[in-house]
């Protein structure tokens, strides 16, 4: 599959521009009226699938499905009148004719066998970030997307913030001058990475489907972790995935979708050419390491290349604790010398957050979802909030807001929803087409990290051009019996 980008598409689909045409997708799987209420199943029903359920219960939740019966019980008893099932397959087997639309909020690296099995039913698609957990189903999703006419969302709720939308205005307007340099630093990991895999096995607890935990990935056995918790329960599920290399993309795919969610569109990130990791810690084959710093290379951009040449620099965690080196220190930000102001603006450089820097200013995000920006322009001697600031105050309101009521995750979730029931895609701000490039950005961070080297990407044909090592780290060889959808 070759893909390129362009000003014009870019703008499309960041902006998501007034009056566009509406595409010719179906909008409902039975064709229903449009006031009549969706059939939504929630395929990973517990932990994060409690909010991404509780968002889509303006509808009928007709579908529960979990591979852990005990870990989503709760889930069970809150939607009695919702069946139950283990295994997606069945479900779709069982209900497919009655189920308009899904979410899907499992493990990365069953999200992209989960969203197609979906999508090729016709099913419409709300995915939690990162959207998958390799190259290749990023892009294979936003092809099947638009070729099967599905309405997706992508689960970076900050997306729904009016806020950053009107901080996607303001970057745009050019105010900040030529933007040569971009910083984003995270806390994550807030759960264990830098281990090997433990060794021995240990009994499956009944009531999980070991094997559909695993899914795509190659079997390992079932280990109990050493927390008393539900959610430290075991050594991968229900919570400590995320910094294995087989089932998540660690801190940067946590987070990522979130904090870099207004660069990306602000400065119209598309392919980048190189990127190049340090892992602080040191790297194994088996997880993420305790923190990482990676440097991301991006081409001019847009019409005529009138976005310059930008770096762009990611931080997570830290350095290992002595008493524990499988947490960090928290100390793996910006140079101090780039953050004084915004420490001398709040008092503290705080644990997340955003610095734009151009010719003309720098803009700072203090959070990780981008909902507040703060610009000092030069000749200024402190940061104002956008909405105060008179030079912001004057760029013109351009980008579509979020009609809901409610918080950023709900108001994320009933886009989706009004979307499918007016057919209208072009209204999901981080639709599949959006989301898997913010994605694919992301997972060639993971990709650099786990090859231990600067790798050279060519973005239209999908490869790195110096290490022919990664070609099995931009598309995983699945399990037997675990195929994308068609």
């Amino acid at each position: 599959m070759k893909y390129s980008i362009n000003r014009r598409n870019f703008l499309k689909t960041t902006a998501l521009a007034a009056g566009a045409a509406t595409v010719g997708f179906p909008a409902f799987v039975r064709g229903q009226n449009l006031n009549s209420k969706l059939n939504i199943a929630a395929i990973g029903a517990a932990g994060k699938g409690v909010a991404d359920t509780k968002c889509c219960a303006t509808e009928n939740i007709v579908a529960l499905c979990d591979v852990d019966m005990d870990y989503s019980a709760g889930q069970r008893a809150k939607y009695p009148e919702a069946k139950f099932f283990q295994d997606f397959r069945k479900m779709f087997d069982a209900l497919g004719k009655s189920i308009d639309a899904v979410t899907v909020t499992t493990p990365d690296h069953t999200h992209a066998v989960i969203a197609t099995a979906a999508m090729s039913l016709g099913k419409h698609v709300y995915c939690q970030k990162p959207l998958t957990q390799t190259i290749y189903e990023a892009r294979y999703l936003r092809d099947m997307a638009r070729r099967k006419k599905i309405i997706t969302q992508m689960g970076n709720q900050g997306s729904a913030e009016d806020g950053l939308r009107r901080a996607v205005e303001v970057i745009q307007s050019g105010i900040l001058g030529t933007v040569k340099e971009v910083h984003v630093w995270s806390n994550r990991p807030i759960w264990p990475q830098g281990m090997n895999r433990p060794e021995g096995s240990d009994p499956v607890p009944a009531g999980l489907d070991w094997d559909l935990w695993i899914g795509p990935a190659a079997m390992r056995p079932f280990k109990l972790g050493s927390g008393k918790g539900k959610r430290d329960a075991g050594i991968y599920n229900p919570f400590n995935w995320r910094g294995w290399q087989d089932f998540g993309t660690g801190a940067l795919g946590d987070m990522a979708c979130h904090t870099v969610n207004l660069p990306f569109r602000a400065l119209e990130l598309a392919y980048p050419t190189e990127i190049e990791g340090e892992a602080i810690g040191g790297m194994n084959t088996e997880s993420y390491p305790i923190g990482s710093k990676i440097r991301f290379q991006f081409p001019a951009r847009g019409k005529a290349g009138h976005q310059a040449p930008l770096t762009f620099w990611w931080y997570d965690g830290g350095h290992p604790k002595q008493n524990n080196p499988l947490l960090h220190d928290g100390n793996n930000k910006p140079p101090r010398e780039l953050l004084a102001d915004v420490e001398a603006f709040r008092g503290e450089i705080p644990h997340s957050g955003c610095l734009i820097i151009g010719s003309n200013g720098t803009a700072f995000a203090p959070d990780d979802m981008g909902a507040q920006m703060f610009v000092k322009l030069a000749g200024e001697t402190k940061y104002t909030f956008i909405d105060k600031h008179p030079v912001a105050m004057a760029v013109p309101v351009t980008i579509p807001r979020n009609p809901f009521k409610g918080d950023g995750d709900f108001r994320h979730h009933q886009e989706w929803i009004a979307a499918i029931k007016d057919n209208k895609p072009e209204t999901c701000y981080s639709r599949f087409d959006i989301g898997a490039y913010l994605t694919e950005i992301m997972l060639l961070g993971c990709v650099a990290l786990r090859v231990g080297k600067k790798i050279d990407w060519d973005g239209p044909n999908m490869r790195v051009t110096n290490a022919p090592e990664a070609a099995r780290l931009v598309k995983r060889d699945n399990r037997a019996g675990w195929v994308l959808g068609a």
